[in-house]
């Protein structure tokens, strides 16, 4: 191998690099959205709706019926399904506690009094039994209903959903 070899070697590597270099600048300008003015303007347009305000106001204006009634003609049949996802955190054997509290006679049970479960200071204090209407309030939104609690869950919206699982959790161990 002489240095004539060697040379055009380096050279067919540095225009391979070039190459790409160039390609990787084309490519950029052809597919960045960016306007590369200062980037402080919003991408996309904005359309305004009259209509949607009105429409939102009368969805929002709808009124919920009160837990109590859902609660009568709940099934523990469909409550049984919704478990599942209770179940990654909570068990339903008395005293086998897991991340959360075992949920065994949870129903009517005292806020706070699961055995052996170390509960935040918020639910530890809180005064009063799990009643269905307490454990659905809960359920619906647990950071607003014990704030600083440890369930990390968001909350469960439909209230028939909230009814059905808690009519199911009232035949464990009630």
């Amino acid at each position: 191998m002489d240095t004539m070899t060697i040379t055009k070697a380096g050279g067919a590597l540095c225009g391979a690099l070039l190459i790409f270099l160039l390609g990787a600048w084309a490519a950029e300008g052809l597919y960045h959205v960016g306007g590369g003015h200062g980037d402080d303007h919003a991408m996309g347009y904005e359309i305004e709706v009259a209509e949607a305000g009105a429409a939102a106001a009368e969805v929002e204006a709808e009124p919920e019926v009160p837990f109590e009634e859902v609660y009568v003609n709940a099934s523990a049949d469909a409550g049984e399904g919704l478990w599942r996802q209770c179940s990654a955190c909570h068990k339903l054997e008395a005293g086998a506690n897991g991340t959360g509290p075992y949920l065994h006679g949870v129903v009517g049970r005292d806020k706070g009094a699961a055995e052996g479960y170390s509960y935040s200071d918020t639910l530890a204090t809180m005064e009063g039994d799990w009643t269905p209407e307490n454990l659905s309030g809960f359920l619906a939104d647990p950071k607003g209903y014990a704030p600083g609690t440890k369930m990390a869950y968001r909350g469960m919206r439909d209230i028939e959903d909230r009814a059905n699982l808690i009519a199911y959790l009232a035949t464990i161990g009630g």
